[in-house]
């Protein structure tokens, strides 16, 4: 309703130490805007991965930001109003446990969710979550 994501990611198979990148195509629709990281207190959107044990997840990726003036409370935030691209890098963990966790099927699951306040002129509408996963094939663990 106020955006459009497509989702991807670079690789269809993991194994561990492999590095992996989620990435977020991110437009949002005319006159409106997400928030960006910066000196204010709005809902930033974020990608949130469900927890899994063979996987490390360090802080997502931002592009540069561009500045919203509220004319109504003279405020000035940092925003996406334009198309953008927000990665998520991964690591595939390479410890006992990880390898443990990764032999227990021939697949995996990456997911979670993209959370976002969008507003336009006169609104923000309520914060929303758009829900993403893929399957992923493991790699035979012996074989690396």
């Amino acid at each position: 309703m106020h955006l459009s994501v497509i989702t991807s990611l670079n690789a269809a198979d993991v194994a561990p130490g492999r590095r992996l990148a989620l990435a977020f195509v991110v437009t949002p629709k005319k006159a409106m805007h997400v928030y960006a990281p910066g000196k204010h207190d709005y809902q930033v959107i974020a990608v949130k991965l469900d927890p899994q044990p063979w996987l490390k997840v360090p802080p997502t990726s931002y592009p540069p930001s561009e500045i919203y003036h509220f004319k109504e409370l003279n405020e000035k935030v940092e925003t996406y109003g334009k198309p953008f691209t927000l990665v998520q890098n991964l690591t595939v963990l390479a410890t006992p446990e990880a390898k443990k966790a990764l032999a227990a099927s021939p697949t995996a699951k990456v997911s979670g969710r993209l959370e976002y306040q969008a507003c336009d002129e006169t609104v923000c509408y309520a914060p929303t979550k758009v829900p993403f996963g893929f399957t992923v094939n493991v790699k035979e663990l012996d074989k690396q």
